[in-house]
């Protein structure tokens, strides 16, 4: 196991920002970078051969939904949050992120957080490389490797990781407020700001209200309602 500061007290901030490190218990645990190359095995074949679909299932069953697209908009959601959340608070807490290379990092696809994920190598970066390690390391793949796979749209899934990121960048701050730590709430909006300026974020929420300009379909759930940032006022009918 790790000791690495810039990873072993993200814990304080909450439970999606913790980070495992160290080998997993179960080693067979496939990386992020195989689960996104998977996106080639087929929706129909085994399960194990590609861990998105995998999870996309699991989450299905754990909402209730029938729905492929739904579920894979709520577990794309979740994987976005965990890695928006580790990177974004090493970065305001250090002014520096984990290189969250998706050859380093181990999945469990029916795990949930914090046990999901599991870096095998800590190694640092500045914090200005935070795009680069979540949102093209990242987001980029897990978006085509669920595309690939499911009639999802990209605006749908760069909205999730907008919302997320804000999730995050609000998490940091009431922390920071509670604890005394300015510059951690400085450095995360400042990282933020810079990030909503890339064109696949840019024009995801509003920009006086942060509210989506698309929706997670979070409202087709049994009983589900709209989420806080939801782009509208209330549910749509469904068809």
């Amino acid at each position: 196991m790790d000791h690495d500061p810039a990873v072993t007290d993200l814990s304080a901030l909450g439970g999606f920002f913790v980070l495992r490190t160290g080998a997993p218990p179960d080693g067979a645990l496939p990386t992020l970078a195989e689960a996104y190359r998977a996106r080639d095995a087929g929706v129909e074949k085994e399960v194990y051969a590609n861990p998105v679909i995998s999870r996309v299932r699991r989450v299905a069953r754990s909402v209730r939904t029938p729905e492929p697209r739904v579920a894979a908009s709520i577990a794309h959601l979740g994987l976005a949050a965990r890695l928006w959340s580790v990177a974004l608070g090493a970065a305001a807490l250090h002014d520096r992120v984990p290189d969250l290379d998706p050859r380093l990092l181990r999945w469990d696809a029916e795990a949930s957080a914090p046990d999901e994920l599991w870096l095998t190598e800590v190694r640092t970066l500045p914090a200005e490389r935070i795009g680069e390690v979540v949102r093209e390391g990242h987001l980029v793949p897990l978006a085509a490797a669920i595309r690939a796979q499911l009639p999802i749209s990209a605006r749908l899934l760069w909205g999730n990781a907008a919302s997320a990121l804000m999730g995050a960048v609000r998490q940091v701050e009431r922390w920071a407020l509670l604890n005394g730590r300015p510059e951690a709430r400085v450095r995360a909006r400042a990282l933020a700001a810079e990030l909503f300026t890339h064109p696949e974020l840019s024009d995801t929420l509003d920009p006086e209200t942060y509210r989506r300009r698309s929706c997670c379909l979070y409202y087709r759930l049994p009983g589900g309602g709209l989420c806080g940032d939801c782009c509208f006022d209330r549910p749509p009918g469904r068809t």
